[in-house]
Formats: C-alpha cells, sequence, structure tokens
C-alpha cells in the first residue's frame, strides 16, 4: 500500500475551493452511516441535509468531483464513498505520530477512527525519559530523541502536536525539517511554517468560547423578548452556533 510520503491527493492541482473541500469530510460522513445502512442511492437533498448544508451547494460540491447524480434516482451511495475518499487521499495509508502523549495525546491515540478512515498512527513521541516504552493504545511511547528517524524510518508527512504550548514551535521546526508537510496542532499556540507546510489548528476552549458567546446572546435575545411580551423565535435557537465562511458548521474533530 502506498504510504503518504510519495503520494499526494489531487485537490489542489484540480482547482477545488478550500471550502468545497472542507466539506468533503461531512459528505462522506453522511455517506458512511447511508453505507452502513445498505442504503443503495440517496438525493442531494437527503444528503445535505444529513451533512448539514443545502442542497444546491452541495450540487456544486460535488460537480469539482465530476459527479453529477442521476435525474429521479439520485447519487451512488458506494461510488460516492469511493469518490471522495480518493479525493481526500484516504484510498492510501497515511501514517501519523503524534508528538506529546499527555492526556489529550494518549486520548487521541486510543481514538478508533483514525484506522478506519485510513490513519495509521505510526508513533507515539514524548519528551519525558519516563514515558519511553510505556505502551498507549498499544503502541510503546518513543523518546523525542529519535523524532527524525521516527519519521524517515516510517515515511511519515502528517504530524500530530499535543504538547504545551511552550514546546509545540520547537516540535514543529523539528517535525519540518525532518520531511513532515502537514501539521494538526492541539497546543494552544499559533505555529509559524515555511510555505508548503499545511497546519490545522484545533483549540477546543476557543470552540467553547463561541459557544458562550452565542449563549449570551440568546439568552439577551430572551430577556428583551419576555420585556416586551413577546415569545421568542424558537426556529432561531436551532441554527449552528458557530458557521465558517460558507455559512457551514465547521468539523472540528473527526467522528
Amino acid at each position: 500500500m502506498a504510504t503518504g510520503r510519495t503520494h499526494r491527493p489531487a485537490t489542489r492541482s484540480r482547482g477545488i475551493p478550500e471550502a468545497t473541500v472542507a466539506r468533503l469530510p461531512l459528505y462522506l460522513r453522511a455517506l458512511t452511516a447511508l453505507s452502513e445502512r445498505s442504503v443503495p442511492t440517496v438525493s442531494s437533498e437527503e444528503l445535505a441535509a444529513a451533512a448539514g448544508v443545502n442542497s444546491a451547494k452541495l450540487r456544486k460540491d460535488f460537480s469539482y468531483l465530476g459527479s453529477y447524480g442521476t435525474r429521479g434516482v439520485g447519487y451512488d451511495v458506494e461510488y460516492l464513498v469511493y469518490q471522495i475518499s480518493r479525493e481526500l487521499g484516504l484510498t492510501q495509508d497515511w501514517p501519523v505520530v503524534i508528538v506529546g502523549i499527555g492526556n489529550l495525546g494518549a486520548a487521541l491515540a486510543n481514538y478508533g477512527g483514525f484506522a478506519s478512515r485510513g490513519f495509521r498512527v505510526a508513533a507515539l513521541i514524548d519528551a519525558d525519559p519516563a514515558m519511553a516504552g510505556k505502551p498507549v493504545a498499544g503502541i510503546p511511547v518513543q523518546h523525542t530523541d529519535e523524532l527524525e528517524k521516527i519519521i524517515d524510518d516510517n515515511g511519515v508527512s502528517i504530524g500530530v502536536i499535543a504538547t504545551p504550548a511552550g514546546a509545540a514551535q520547537q516540535v514543529c521546526d523539528r517535525l519540518v525539517a525532518a520531511g513532515v508537510t502537514s501539521i494538526l496542532n492541539f497546543a494552544p499556540t499559533v505555529l509559524s511554517v515555511p510555505d508548503g507546510v499545511d497546519v490545522r489548528k484545533v483549540d477546543l476552549s476557543i470552540e467553547l468560547q463561541i459557544l458562550a458567546f452565542h449563549e449570551q446572546r440568546k439568552a439577551g435575545e430572551e430577556a428583551a423578548a419576555a420585556a416586551d411580551g413577546e415569545v421568542p423565535h424558537t426556529a432561531a435557537r436551532k441554527q449552528p452556533a458557530d458557521k465558517g465562511p460558507d455559512g457551514d458548521v465547521p468539523a472540528v474533530m473527526p467522528a
């Protein structure tokens, strides 16, 4: 099976917008659920509702993949699963290293969704000498002194940083120097990387703060409506709190 170091998905070369790329995992998750229920076809309206987008946007997104469905029938579920998986690069093996095996790093190591989605945890790395050799999720933790060798031996191009903020940039620099070109950052800090390196940041505290803002706003609207003797518009409360640039809720963590 091909490894991540030598094969790249063709997304950028085919000119698929980043906003569409961000929605492909949402479609794949919805399609996988349909496939597991042995549903053969799905309409754009049904799939859009399951993915949390509008059907016109879904059809536009799929047009970039060259998939237009069949009038009166809809989309073939299994074919779309394959098509989106291929576009995302999930039909090949992507070895991943996780650096920082504290509570969060250990939780990520134990997350079962990586393997089922084409990602193989090749190594767990930590700076604490006391952690070396200890198994986490069945994988022995290795010391950061071995980082470069581990990346080279396993052909790793994706690194996950789950270290404290103060160590994250140094770890990032070493990962990049060793050949890692994509980083998922859980550390509460902004990383500086050279051109050609992609970074995705996950900050759970920021997400919670955004939700707190919307809760406060809704409470204020309800209080104002009560003062005016009005009934709050319940439909408005059902809208997603944090929207992306195209009005969709961003996928922060895999489901």
